[in-house]
């Protein structure tokens, strides 16, 4: 069972309060403008960046954004946000739950991991002058639990394998869920397609597709010479997406370094990628995004844990700009593919989700302002 987010939990958090979102293969926040929904994929981005043992200051790169408005300080001028989420997998449920003082000083000052009802790691800031926190974990052995210090500007939980032994039960029982929370984090793609970047030839380099979809034609280049299946799939859904007859989407090396993409019409004539509109752009980026995976997209995925129990989860800021009625129904239909198959997930934001409601296996939030 591949570890994966079930709910994100935003208890204060920029301008969601006491919120809990759920979370399926399929997820589309929907909602008018000042909803939150760009807000509520910036805080998954962040805590997956935290799984990854990034610094606080990386996650959040603009802390007092993410202070609720109305949060009044306390008498030390202290003010912060918190944050959390839920992991499923071969331990069940496991909860995290981040609070982090954002002013005057970016530090976590609470962090608790838990499963069963059983609390398997606490962290508390006791000495304000300390840049550290006092942790402490469920051990089950001689002693309850085992306390130790650990710095107040990373998270806790991807820390417990270098402190945590694994000699008793509960040990390896916190050890297991830190591992099944730390995996359902760390394999993130934000992907936000730039058209104005996609239009023209790019240099030939390692073929990593990066989050605005500049390099597609680099890319394009080594994928299908890689997996002719996939790419015949993607083919499929760029007819599908795209205006006109194609037979083929091709990467041409242009003599000086750079590659371009076109598309074969299937009677002589290509059409360059410039030529496309916006929304076909888009519609092509996203396809690729979600018929490759992390070997492709340019993220870390976690070389410790077999392919078999990897999932990938792509992020996409406004899903459905500039796509028309067909277009975002052949990406529904192809996210709803990719994601059955449990190797890959998607967390959207659309403005409107009346053409998506009601589709199998998609989970539609709906968030008031």
């Amino acid at each position: 069972m591949r570890p994966h987010l079930t709910e994100l939990r935003l208890s204060a958090f920029a301008g969601h309060r006491r919120a809990g979102f759920p979370l399926g293969p399929l997820t589309l926040f929907t909602g008018s403008s000042g909803s939150g929904k760009s807000t509520a994929l910036r805080a998954y981005e962040a805590l997956a960046r935290l799984g990854n043992g990034a610094p606080l200051a990386e996650a959040f790169p603009d802390p007092a954004a993410c202070v609720p408005e109305r949060a009044r300080p306390d008498a030390q001028r202290r003010r912060g946000f918190r944050i959390g989420c839920t992991a499923d997998g071969a331990e069940g449920p496991v909860r995290l739950d981040v609070a982090v003082q954002a002013e005057p000083e970016l530090r976590i000052v609470g962090e608790r991991l838990t499963a069963g009802g059983l609390v398997l790691l606490e962290t508390a800031l006791r000495d304000p002058g300390r840049r550290t926190v006092q942790a402490a974990w469920h051990t089950a052995g001689s002693a309850p639990v085992t306390r130790a210090p650990l710095p107040d500007d990373r998270l806790g939980t991807p820390l417990l394998p270098l402190r945590v032994a694994g000699k008793t039960d509960g040990q390896r029982r916190v050890l297991a869920a830190a591992e099944q929370m730390v995996v359902a984090l760390r394999s993130v793609f934000a992907c936000d397609p730039r058209p104005d970047r996609m239009r023209t030839a790019v240099p030939m380099g390692h073929g990593r597709l990066l989050p605005g979809c500049d390099n597609l034609a680099d890319v394009l280049w080594r994928t299908r010479a890689e997996c002719g299946r996939r790419h015949a799939r993607l083919v499929a859904a760029v007819r599908a997406g795209c205006a006109g007859p194609v037979r083929d989407l091709l990467a041409e090396p242009l003599g000086d370094g750079t590659v371009r993409a076109v598309l074969d019409r299937g009677d002589g004539i290509v059409t360059e990628l410039g030529r496309l509109g916006d929304g076909e752009l888009r519609f092509l980026a996203l396809a690729l995004v979600l018929l490759t995976g992390p070997g492709v997209l340019d993220v870390d995925p976690p070389g410790e844990v077999p392919a078999a129990l990897r999932t990938l989860t792509v992020l996409a800021d406004g899903l459905d700009r500039a796509l028309d009625a067909g277009q975002r129904a052949e990406l529904l239909r192809l996210a709803a593919w990719t994601s059955g198959a449990g190797h890959i997930r998607l967390l959207g934001t659309v403005g409107d989700a009346s053409w998506a409601t009601g589709a199998e296996g998609v989970t539609v939030v709906h968030l008031n302002p």
